[in-house]
């Protein structure tokens, strides 16, 4: 059985540390309107913020950002909720090095956005390393002028 720990572990560390990115491509779209490379520069700015956050380990970023109805779902597995992912930054046993991304890639569908990324990352919680590397998809919603996430799934990678 896994313990606490490692959930609360794993609903911080894949929750939403969204991350600024080193590469952003956008697919498939041949052509971008101004609107589409608007929503884009949000979300990448979005993505940069909660990394940000995770860093600082704040709780607020996700208080206000996370949907009400937010679920995340581990590399491990488990299902993460907006309530989990705010505690689990509230308890300050999660301590990130650093959070470097690359091949981001943003897809939009109106008011909803796509992102998959890969994502290295250094850190520790309770003592115990969790650095590696991992890819991730987020999904990004404008809710009444502002984006919001409402799902995310990490996957560790070698």
């Amino acid at each position: 059985m896994i313990n606490r720990c490692t959930v609360l572990l794993w609903s911080v560390l894949f929750a939403l540390p969204a991350f600024s990115a080193q590469h952003v491509a956008v697919h498939p779209r041949p052509s971008i309107d101004a609107g589409d490379q608007t929503a884009i520069r949000e979300i990448v700015d979005m993505e940069r913020q909660a990394r940000e956050a995770s860093i600082r380990r704040d709780p607020d970023f996700s208080q206000r950002t996370l949907a009400e109805d937010y679920v995340a779902i581990t590399p491990l597995g488990q299902v993460t909720t907006k309530q989990d992912t705010v505690s689990a930054r509230k308890s300050g046993q999660l301590r990130y090095d650093s959070i470097n991304v690359s091949d981001m890639v943003v897809r939009l569908y109106g008011d909803t956005a796509v992102v998959t990324a890969r994502a290295d990352v250094k850190g520790h919680q309770l003592g115990e390393d969790f650095s590696g590397p991992y890819r991730y998809t987020r999904v990004w919603v404008r809710r009444a002028g502002h984006w919001q996430a409402v799902s995310y799934q990490a996957t560790v990678t070698q």
